[in-house]
């Protein structure tokens, strides 16, 4: 059996998921320290102008010390809306986006206190779509090195500025904007369903 640990994800880039297809176990890192430059609140879609940078705002600020199941969302500013407007605008000539639109609306149409809530009701919402059959886990104490070698650890691994070191690692697939930007690996998980649909799981396995 494979068992993974890793930092929970806002729509996390498909290398995760591929990371985590073969997993029989996902163990999530809920009593880490909160870190900025992460894709714990950020994912990266691609738009008819590049790439875009998704961020959802944090209470307190960037520099906070909580531990990452306590940090809190700033709701005063409208990233919600502007998320949705960011997706739709680079995703509604997909194949797929009508398929997904709906249910992914309603999490954009609802106020959410916790960052970890919202980004652990988007990943198994993910998984569902993808059809995987895993476990999630979650840690009960905070271990910097572990002490079991049956769980590999992908904790901070997978980065904001080291993404594209991974961009091999990942499926190849027709992008929206693939004729003017080219192809551009390892954006979220969305980006996938949204172009293959119920292909993704297989492209992810390949």
């Amino acid at each position: 059996m494979i068992t993974i640990l890793i930092d929970l994800q806002y729509l996390a880039p498909i290398i995760t998921y591929k990371n985590s297809i073969k997993a029989k176990y996902i163990i999530l890192e809920q009593y880490e320290r909160w870190q900025k430059m992460s894709f714990r609140n950020r994912c990266t879609i691609a738009s008819s102008n590049g790439l875009i940078d998704l961020s959802i705002p944090i209470a307190g600020g960037r520099n906070i010390k909580e531990i990452i199941k306590d940090v809190k969302i700033d709701n005063m500013k409208k990233w919600q809306m502007i998320h949705w407007r960011g997706i739709t605008s680079a995703y509604n000539r997909s194949p797929w986006f009508e398929f997904y639109a709906e249910e992914l609306l309603k999490f954009y149409n609802t106020r959410y206190t916790y960052l970890w809530d919202w980004n652990t009701d988007l990943m198994y919402w993910v998984l569902e779509k993808l059809n995987l059959d895993l476990k999630v886990i979650f840690t009960e104490h905070f271990e910097k090195h572990l002490l079991d070698n049956n769980i590999t650890d992908y904790r901070n691994e997978i980065l904001p500025k080291n993404i594209l070191n991974y961009a091999g690692d990942c499926p190849v697939y027709k992008q929206v904007f693939e004729n003017q930007l080219g192809f551009q690996p390892n954006l979220s998980i969305i980006d996938l369903l949204f172009c293959e649909g119920i292909n993704a799981a297989k492209l992810l396995n390949s």
